[in-house]
């Protein structure tokens, strides 16, 4: 039986991805040796990390004056790295999730953040609106996509200062005019590669001008100096993302992307609507993730929550069951997921309506 990969992260990758990584496991780039095993200032890995870089800027048109590099790690390392290094007094947070919040909590400890709005009022399922940024905030930092809650900021905002974004469970998933942000940052593990790495984007004349010495290993200009050199980065993982980017330009880019990502969104959220027996966390159409899709069951079907989940598990539906902060079903309709696992659950859901 097919199984169809809902998880939120690790999640599904592209079968290029799992083939070409096998391959370089056995064989890198013709050398007779492991990628596992690899020395990373071998001339074979370095034009690999350039690659997977010169990618990542013509994928996201990414303009002059900026820079990308690879960061062992994940995104949470990027929010005490981004005060660290763009905060001087103050800065401006949108709070719309629990990352959002754990960034927040970090930008504290450098000195005045402010939470311009919030939606924690109503379990952060909505996106807020109408807030203004304080003009002098030395930057403003957003969290695009909630994985958790299912909510998605899907309009690059228009700010006076510093725009700064967590993008790592919608990154690569539509385009992105990079030229309003200064940092924008994200975990592979969504769209891009396993957990290990995470992509920066900074415009560099951001850096620097922060009073309070910085570690050299958190300066964002060491890294940019060593061309995501000055340690050892993840190979493996900077190997599959260069894979990936790959299968991305090869299906056309990232407007391809996302007419493929909202064609499945749609066709889930629009049976989760007409279902008898689901309802979705997010009301707002204009807020739904497209992405991460959440749905709970109906009020009077509330004791069939369980029976569901072990009935799409039976129907090889892998990873559904809602983050426990909110319960319910998640659906991760990352770019690797083929429009036939969205069908198929969306068949699963009709065929456990009939029953009940």
């Amino acid at each position: 039986m097919k199984k169809h990969n809902f998880y939120a992260g690790p999640s599904i990758l592209p079968q290029y991805t799992i083939d070409k990584s096998i391959e370089g496991i056995k064989d890198f780039a013709g050398t007779g040796l492991s990628v596992l095993e690899i020395s990373h200032r071998s001339k074979e890995f370095i034009a690999c990390m350039n690659n997977a870089i010169a990618l990542v800027r013509e994928l996201l048109d990414v303009p002059a004056g900026y820079q990308v590099i690879f960061l062992g790690g994940g995104a949470s390392m990027q929010f005490a790295m981004v005060p660290m290094n763009l905060m001087n007094k103050k800065s401006a947070y949108l709070v719309t999730g629990e990352w959002a919040t754990k960034a927040f909590k970090e930008a504290k400890i450098y000195g005045e953040a402010v939470e311009v709005a919030t939606s924690k009022d109503k379990n952060f399922s909505y996106i807020p609106k109408n807030y203004s940024v304080p003009s002098d905030a030395d930057y403003f930092h957003i969290t695009t996509n909630n994985t958790i809650y299912g909510t998605e900021l899907k309009k690059d905002p228009d700010v006076s200062v510093p725009l700064v974004a967590d993008m790592s469970s919608d990154i690569f998933s539509r385009p992105v005019d990079v030229s309003k942000y200064s940092v924008i940052y994200a975990g592979a593990q969504k769209n891009l590669a396993p957990a290990g790495v995470a992509v920066v984007i900074i415009r560099e004349d951001v850096l620097g001008k922060v009073s309070r010495p910085v570690p050299t290993m958190l300066d964002y200009r060491t890294h940019i100096k060593a061309e995501s050199m000055f340690n050892t980065p993840p190979v493996f993982t900077v190997f599959a993302a260069e894979q990936t980017l790959k299968w991305l330009k090869d299906l056309g880019g990232l407007k391809v992307m996302q007419k493929l990502n909202i064609e499945k969104a749609q066709l889930l959220y629009d049976e989760i609507d007409r279902n008898k027996l689901f309802v979705p966390t997010v009301n707002d159409p204009d807020d739904r993730s497209v992405m991460n899709i959440c749905f709970v069951m109906a009020a009077e079907y509330k004791e069939l929550e369980q029976p569901f989940l072990e009935f799409a598990k039976s129907k090889g539906m892998i990873g559904i069951a809602g983050h426990r902060s909110v319960g319910g079903f998640r659906a991760s309709t990352y770019n690797a997921l083929p429009l036939e696992s969205v069908q198929a659950l969306i068949s699963t859901m009709k065929e456990f309506e009939m029953s009940h």
